[in-house]
């Protein structure tokens, strides 16, 4: 399981320099015009985790297979776009789709790339957008309401409680709030999420500045970080020019390159780490000497459904796992050494699983 990340934001802001860098492609136009992405590209790219690494080498794996992420490069949005502007029925669309929106803000100053409101405000940028998407979800939370009238005459009860959480929607959408803002119960979340709500989506925000300000940010990613801050959300900052010059370059040369820049890591890297952090995201793996492999979950997740993340019958028949810790599985360098330091557990139907887990299932088919 990885997740689908919607790449969105104003026209000319980065969204496809960043796609391309992300997915090392050229699939997305990147041109100085708004709507040179009429499509949406949709890119997959693995998931860096060192660790993945370690464990093969210890394993001996041939194969070294990491867990997937996959981003949408989604047209430009305009104001207006809930009512069709630009391309906006296709961007609505689109972004429905998606487990969660990378919001990108333009945070630098360039005289020859043009803004399609002829002014650098980020923040306004984020209003814009969020603005859209609430009066499309306006629109189609009243819809529904309306449609639903017969049958909560009739006495459907599923009308009756899909009406609720519709309500509650409108409550907010009206009141000037996202969706995500409402506090649903946990008996809930299935019919919530079914609604496919665009405000409800967890968001963060990138920050794309200029080659200079990569490291540290600037003022203006500095006003997007407050804002974020206010709304619980998260920031990344990135430079989309440095991450596409990085995608051109093996991993000597970009190693080189980031040191030159004063950078840890590549700008992918934490935008991976930040959408794990914003759906609440884990790894857990499974190693042996054909292939090393990621999985990811969601955290809580219990030892069965982890199973049937590799396979349903894994989970169906779910046994037991076998369980050692990643710290435990490099310190005893192998499974055989973490068993004889009494690091290996078997655990069953209730363990919840950690981040980091090495994980062999059994069960019966």
């Amino acid at each position: 399981m990885g997740f689908k990340m919607g790449i969105v934001g104003l026209p000319n802001v980065g969204k496809s320099t960043l796609f391309n860098a992300l997915t090392k492609t050229a699939a997305a136009q990147a041109a100085n015009f708004p709507f040179c992405t009429i499509e949406p590209n949709v890119g997959e790219v693995a998931v860096p985790d060192e660790r993945l690494d370690k464990l093969a080498a210890i394993a001996g794996s041939k194969e070294i297979i990491p867990t997937r992420m996959t981003f949408v490069d989604i047209a430009g949005l305009v104001k207006g776009a809930s009512k069709g502007e630009g391309l906006g029925n296709q961007f609505l669309a689109n972004i429905r789709e998606t487990d969660a929106i990378a919001q990108v803000l333009r945070c630098f100053e360039d005289d020859d790339v043009t803004h399609v409101d002829g002014r650098i405000d980020p923040v306004a940028d984020a209003e814009t957008i969020e603005t859209e998407l609430m009066i499309a979800d306006l629109e189609s939370v009243e819809k529904r309401l309306a449609n639903l009238v017969r049958k909560i005459r009739g006495g459907d009860k599923e009308a009756k409680d899909q009406e609720r959480l519709l309500q509650s929607a409108k409550e907010a959408l009206e009141s000037g709030r996202p969706a995500r803002t409402v506090e649903v119960a946990e008996d809930d979340q299935k019919a919530w999420r079914m609604l496919q709500l665009l405000t409800a989506k967890p968001i963060l925000y990138v920050c794309n500045v200029e080659e200079s300000s990569a490291s540290t940010g600037n003022s203006l990613s500095e006003k997007v970080a407050q804002m974020a801050a206010a709304q619980g959300a998260g920031t990344v900052v990135i430079s989309a020019k440095i991450e596409e010059e990085i995608s051109q370059l093996d991993a000597d040369e970009a190693e080189m390159f980031l040191e030159e820049m004063g950078l840890e890591e590549a700008g992918l890297d934490r935008l991976i780490r930040a959408g794990y952090d914003l759906l609440n995201l884990q790894t857990y793996f499974t190693v042996g000497p054909k292939e090393a492999r990621a999985w990811t979950i969601l955290k809580g997740t219990l030892a069965p459904a982890a199973a049937g993340v590799i396979h349903g019958d894994f989970e169906r028949g779910f046994i037991r796992a076998e369980t050692i810790a990643y710290n435990d599985y490099i310190a005893g360098k192998g499974e055989a050494g973490a068993k004889e330091a009494g690091k290996f557990r078997v655990e069953g139907k209730t363990y919840e699983v950690k981040d980091g887990d090495v994980l062999h299932f059994l069960f019966n088919a």
